[in-house]
């Protein structure tokens, strides 16, 4: 799948690991949310994970070789698929697939950083790392605590107002504010 076949607009967050991608995430969803959108959201995550417990059943059914496990119940239903190796790893096309496209209209992307999607950059200039925008073209704003002096006509957003960051989306990828 290209990027450009998905149906739904997706923005990604890209930011070094202790910017706040998650925190601003969590504040800034109710607020679109509160706005009509309703919300796909897929996190890369560099660690192993797991969303299945020991001694229940489901995790008991994997560990006994089942390489898919979907879970159902009234209020949701989570599919864990396991791969054989890392090298296995899915790539962000192949999750944009798994979404359902009729219940979301704006797929959000934490990680991923050096997938060819709009982005809008998180930076915080005290932790002295390097801005992202610099070398990739597909930031369309900075989100940052300080204001920047970047080369490049971008806009800047405050990380501490994701009122502000939300309608910036809102505008940007909705045409309405």
């Amino acid at each position: 799948m290209r990027y450009d076949d998905c149906p739904l607009p997706i923005l990604g967050f890209c930011a070094f690991s202790g910017t706040g991608k998650t925190t601003l995430l969590s504040q800034l969803i109710p607020i679109l949310v509160a706005n009509g959108v309703r919300i796909a959201m897929i996190k890369h995550a560099h660690h192993a994970f797991d969303i299945d417990h020991p001694n229940k059943d489901s995790y008991r059914l994997r560990q006994a070789g089942a390489k898919q496990m979907l879970i159902s119940s009234a209020n949701r239903w989570a599919l864990m698929h396991d791969h054989e190796s890392e090298e296995d790893e899915a790539s962000l096309a192949e999750l944009i697939q798994q979404l359902d496209f009729n219940a979301a209209d704006l797929i959000l992307v934490e990680g991923f950083k050096k997938e060819p999607i709009a982005k809008i950059e998180l930076h915080r200039p005290s932790l002295n790392l390097p801005l992202i925008c610099e070398k990739d073209d597909h930031v369309i704003a900075i989100a940052s605590d300080e204001k920047l002096d970047v080369k490049q006509d971008i806009p800047q957003l405050n990380l501490n107002n994701p009122d502000e960051i939300a309608q910036f989306i809102l505008k940007t990828v909705f045409a309405q504010a």
